[in-house]
């Protein structure tokens, strides 16, 4: 006991030790504890200035900015495919252009209750509509009032988003990959508001390979945080392991499914490669009323059509 009462006094003595006189004008004066204290050489305590937080993106040189982003990246006019496209001017689908709208109001909703950033969107086999669904949805989304959209084609194998946008054909994510490319000079700007775009690129060998050499997370890392959504367009799920890759670096994935195309075992299969990653929802695409959906849109390789029924 003698031990431990010697220990406790010569804490108290040491704590003591160091306390200042404080010798403030105002006695009274409050010290804000979160402020740093110096000592001046008479012994009087001065607050040190206060300095500023550097947030995580000025410290932080990883993180792109969005004046250089803006200042940098490649400007271009988009030659948009009205055949494709809902929202577009040329060709009014006023039914298909709510669906989207319907679309991007759950997913606001979903992310009310969970982060939801950087969205993958895929399909079990080619030709059930995930690039239709990709390019929409995402024209829909930047059609919020101060709503920034990213849009990528990371179907390095067979790319279609470009000839949607009406983009020739360039430098994309395959050469950021290969290192060979900065971000700057991957992404566009068209004339769609705050929509930009990374195409898939010209020069694509081994996908798989560079899918997942850790340069599209690093991607990700470094643009996440100028964007609202980020739309990742992928290979279907069958064919190739790309999307499944892809999965484990978003927030979310929507599951395309062709209606009265797509078997319910095809569809079983794929939705199981995704059991690592957060499906937020399946889009049914080409439903009819027999589904319930109370119209007809269908998507093939030459357009989008409507009519009720």
């Amino acid at each position: 006991m003698s031990r431990i009462h010697e220990a406790l006094k010569k804490a108290e003595q040491d704590r003591s030790a160091s306390r200042v006189d404080r010798k403030l004008d105002e006695p009274s004066a409050l010290i804000d504890l979160r402020q740093p204290v110096q000592v001046a050489a008479n012994g009087n305590v001065v607050l040190a200035p206060t300095v500023s937080p550097v947030s995580k993106t000025l410290a932080d040189p990883q993180i792109l900015q969005l004046e250089e982003l803006r200042a940098k990246c490649v400007k271009t006019t988009w030659n948009l495919d009205s055949n494709f496209l809902v929202f577009s001017k040329a060709k009014d689908i006023p039914a298909g252009a709510e669906q989207f709208r319907t679309l991007r109001s759950r997913l606001y909703r979903i992310r009310e209750t969970k982060p939801l950033n950087t969205l993958l969107i895929s399909s079990s086999t080619p030709g059930e509509g995930k690039t239709f669904v990709s390019a929409n949805l995402a024209q829909a989304l930047v059609r919020q009032h101060g709503c920034r959209v990213l849009l990528i084609d990371a179907d390095l194998r067979a790319p279609r988003l470009h000839q949607i946008l009406g983009v020739p054909p360039g430098p994309g994510l395959a050469e950021y990959l290969q290192g060979g490319r900065s971000e700057f000079e991957v992404m566009q700007k068209g004339q769609e508001d705050e929509l930009y775009f990374i195409q898939a690129g010209l020069h694509v060998t081994h996908p798989a390979e560079l899918i997942s050499n850790g340069g599209l997370k690093q991607l990700f890392a470094r643009v996440s945080g100028l964007f609202d959504w980020i739309i990742v367009d992928s290979p279907p799920v069958l064919p190739v392991s790309d999307a499944v890759v892809v999965a484990t670096m978003c927030d979310g994935v929507i599951f395309v499914v062709r209606a009265g195309t797509t078997p319910a075992a095809v569809s079983l299969k794929a939705s199981q490669q995704f059991q690592d990653a957060n499906v937020v929802g399946v889009v049914l695409n080409s439903a009819d009323d027999s589904v319930g959906s109370g119209s007809y849109y269908q998507y093939s390789g030459y357009g989008l059509g409507h009519s009720n029924r």
